[in-house]
């Protein structure tokens, strides 16, 4: 007997045109039928030997700086160790008439100054001038407002105001009038002192203060005087002083004689003996004597001394002792041409990989980085790039890798980069040098750094991942930069956090296209920059649409896709003979491969958006070259590509409007995938199962399924231990059940037992697939009149039992131990299964004539 709402039975499947929905719709709705693809990010292989630039640069030998340079002592400058060259003083614009001692007499009007009553003002305004002498002999640099200013005020305090005429020393002396802009000094260098005199100058002790008596001259060495002339600008007389006529005190010279003057005396003499070790242990203690008394950096007035004698030990030409010296050197804040030796020193030491224990447990790293962080860059381009280089080579280093990004090297490189970015938008404020080579050194750095999980929140708290882009824009033309970047976004954009934060820079769209554009045969750049759109498009539908409505960004994916599909073609001949020859390379796809893989990633990861994925599955051309892939490409070939189309065609057959062109042609793309079942690959069967449960809406599709014995492997796939595989079945079961005509054969071939059999494994712990096998029972039931007929008895029983057992929501429940997806399965059981399983309960009791109808669920 047939119940009152079986008079017109509806199968579960109807057209488009219905107002029910498909079998497609209805399997979506259960689980998602569009499917993101995943990828495995692009392999960078290590570079053999440590260099600035590796054999895949686009540089050329005679446009990059040297990886291999020579460095000696007398490569160093002297600027840092002593006084600046005097040059003689230009002409004075006038004399000034002063009277000799033997034509002033006693009546004389112009009296002898007398020297003020009080000792201590005396000696100020001996000091005063004295300095003033000692500026003028040694080159720097004061304007006569200073000068005089101080002179004014020291006389002053005297109570008298005429000029001095006579020193202590029985000369004569007036003060110079000086020009504002820079003092010119005499040619004739200035010798070194011994024990703190000065030759011809009677040696006069240092008062307790530090200020030499009167006529006397300072008791420091030359460099004391070890400060490059600079204008004093609006620095304050006594600033001036402390900067430029630094006297030690007497401490200061005892601290010299007996700590630090006997390291340098041991350092000449290990010297002699060449005594490695002996020479890193000196450096080390003397760096050390100097730390204690604050003498690093420029605060040391004997610092000339220091670095003279430590420059003499480059000759030496141990990689231990360089990085000893250089650790010193660069604490005691050399700049100029001796800090890009030293950078050098340090960069030719971190070339060779058996040294990165040297670096180890050292404190090297910290004076690299202050280098970057400190100087300026503009100023010091050269000494940057080899500094970075360094840092480079180090970070190679999983050890000195964390090191580093302990250190903040993340958060120094990315303000470096800011900085170098400020420059090119105000290119008044550029450098001579080319400061595209340093930015290749420091991408590929932040590049090794990304390899930390710890590095990610750094690079999103400091802001790069816009920078990156705006990178790319401003360097568009350079492929080692645009390379690096690139590598760099890719290993980001595979973490959530940081691929979400990229896909809210709008800017990198475009940044992306003009890269793929500007460099479309670059195999390792464009490749890269397809992984991270893929990743985009996979956990943000956003990015979806905001890449698709760039200018041209469709048709740019379609061009690469047709040039790297017409080049893989060309190679496939010449390649064939190898793999065959070399069976492990079938498991590594090529570099044409690698890119074309990365390309239909893409596509299909947009078409999951609704308004993109109709106007793809519209394009004759995405779908002809898609369809082309599966026609040249064997599952052997490249496994990977060849899934990742059938995916594709799988989100594209999703859209069925009448503009599709996989509507159209949806016979020929059967076609092409029948040959897929054929292989051994159940990946690839069970993607195609699932391209057929779209496209078997359509009755010829069907019969085409049925003719070409498709249906087998539909039926056979149900006996997978997989509820996903199960799941893709169920959905080509439900349209090909759809045809009267055609439901003998599924009974034939076991259809029936083998849905009751994954509903009874997987109905429980799966509503979703649950609710399928009842909607295949259902059209497999439409002109039901007797149910063990229909079924089988054994079969109807079956499924009575289970439906009426999976109906009950407490025994349902039961099913789940894990109480944390409780609420997901209520929802599921709720939504999906019940609805249909009651129904097909219903119809099943009532006809079912060999037993009193079961009890349905109350």
């Amino acid at each position: 007997m047939h119940s009152s709402r079986d008079k017109n039975p509806d199968p579960f499947y109807k057209p488009p045109t219905s107002t029910q929905k498909t079998s497609a719709e209805i399997i979506n709705e259960a689980r998602l039928a569009l499917r993101i693809l995943k990828t495995q990010r692009p392999f960078t292989p290590r570079e053999d030997q440590r260099k600035l630039f590796g054999p895949t640069s686009s540089r050329t030998t005679e446009s990059r700086p040297p990886s291999s340079f020579s460095l000696h002592s007398s490569s160093f400058e002297c600027s840092d160790s002593r006084p600046v060259s005097s040059t003689r003083l230009s002409p004075l614009p006038h004399k000034p008439k002063l009277p000799l001692p033997s034509t002033i007499n006693d009546d004389s009007t112009v009296s002898t100054p007398t020297p003020p009553s009080h000792p201590t003002l005396v000696r100020r305004t001996n000091i005063t001038r004295a300095r003033l002498f000692r500026a003028v002999s040694h080159g720097s640099l004061m304007s006569d407002t200073e000068i005089h200013t101080e002179e004014g005020r020291n006389l002053q305090a005297s109570g008298d105001t005429s000029l001095p005429l006579k020193a202590e020393s029985g000369h004569f002396a007036t003060s110079l009038p000086l020009n504002n802009k820079h003092l010119q000094t005499h040619n004739a260098e200035s010798k070194p002192q011994t024990q703190g005199t000065d030759p011809g100058m009677p040696h006069t002790p240092s008062n307790k203060n530090g200020r030499v008596s009167s006529g006397g001259r300072s008791t420091s060495s030359p460099c004391a005087s070890n400060t490059e002339p600079a204008l004093l600008g609006n620095k304050t007389v006594a600033e001036a002083e402390a900067t430029l006529y630094d006297v030690e005190t007497e401490d200061e010279i005892l601290y010299w004689r007996e700590k630090v003057s006997p390291l340098l005396q041991d350092l000449e003499l290990a010297q002699q003996e060449r005594n490695v070790d002996d020479l890193c242990h000196i450096c080390a203690k003397l760096h050390k004597v100097l730390e204690g008394e604050n003498m690093l950096g420029k605060r040391c007035k004997r610092r000339g001394q220091i670095l003279k004698a430590l420059y003499k030990l480059v000759e030496i030409g141990s990689d231990k002792l360089g990085l000893s010296l250089a650790k010193l050197i660069l604490a005691l804040k050399v700049s100029g041409k001796n800090l890009l030796n030293i950078c050098k020193l340090t960069f030719k030491i971190s070339r060779t990989e058996n040294n990165d224990c040297l670096f180890q447990n050292d404190t090297i790293i910290d004076h690299l980085l202050s280098v970057l962080k400190n100087e300026d860059i503009q100023a010091n381009g050269e000494a940057f790039l080899y500094c970075l280089g360094a840092i480079k080579f180090l970070s190679g280093n999983p050890v000195l890798l964390r090191d580093l990004l302990q250190k903040q090297a993340v958060e120094i490189l990315v303000e470096l980069m800011k900085q170098i970015i400020h420059f090119n938008k105000h290119p008044e404020t550029s450098s001579s040098f080319d400061i595209s080579h340093l930015l290749v050194q420091l991408t590929a750095t932040l590049r090794n750094l990304a390899d930390l999980s710890e590095s990610r929140p750094k690079y999103l708290a400091s802001n790069a991942l816009p920078n990156f882009c705006v990178l790319l824009d401003h360097y568009i033309s350079d492929k080692d930069i645009c390379t690096n970047v690139s590598r760099l976004l890719s290993k980001l954009s595979s973490y959530n956090e940081c691929c979400m934060a990229l896909a809210e820079c709008s800017s990198c769209y475009p940044s992306f296209l003009s890269v793929l554009n500007k460099h479309p045969k670059k195999q390792d750049l464009v490749v890269r920059i397809l992984f991270t759109l893929g990743n985009l498009t996979a956990k943000n539908k956003k990015a979806c649409e905001q890449f698709y409505k760039q200018k041209r960004s469709i048709k740019t994916l379609l061009g690469l896709l047709h040039s790297y599909c017409e080049h893989d073609i060309s190679l496939q001949k010449a390649k064939a003979n190898h793999r065959k020859d070399d069976p492990d390379n079938l498991k590594r796809p090529s570099d044409v491969e690698d890119v074309l893989i990365k390309l239909v990633r893409v596509l299909a990861n947009l078409s999951i958006h609704p308004v993109v994925g109709t106007d793809l599955a519209a394009n004759e051309t995405c779908v002809s070259l898609l369809m082309k892939v599966l026609e040249y490409k064997s599952i052997d070939e490249c496994e990977e590509l060849v899934i990742d189309t059938v995916v594709a065609f799988n989100n594209l057959s999703y859209y069925q409007d009448v503009r599709s062109v996989i509507t159209d042609r949806r016979l020929d793309i059967s076609q092409l995938l029948l040959k897929l079942l054929l292989c051994n690959n159940m990946d690839a069967i069970v993607e195609v199962v699932r391209v057929f449960g779209n496209l078997s809406r359509h009755r010829d599709v069907r019969d085409f399924i049925m003719e070409k014995s498709v249906y087998k492997f539909v039926v056979i796939l149900l006996d997978a231990k997989d509820q996903d595989v199960c799941f893709s079945a169920c959905g080509v079961l439900i349209n090909l059940t759809a045809d009267g005509n055609q439901r003998a054969l599924l009974k034939e071939e076991g259809g029936i037992k083998k849905l009751l059999d994954c509903l009874r494994d997987f109905g429980g712990s799966d509503w979703q697939l649950a609710s399928l096998v009842c909607k295949a029972f259902w059209n497999f039931s439409e002109n039901l009149t007797d149910a063990e007929l229909c079924f089988g008895k054994e079969q109807a029983i079956m499924l009575l039992e289970l439906l009426s057992s999976f109906l009950d929501g407490q025994f349902a429940m039961d099913y789940i131990s894990n109480g944390d997806l409780m609420e997901y399965h209520r929802t599921c059981w709720e939504m999906h299964f019940r609805p249909v399983a009651m129904q097909l309960l219903s119809r099943i009791q009532s006809h079912y004539s060999y037993l009193e109808p079961l009890p349905g669920p109350v």
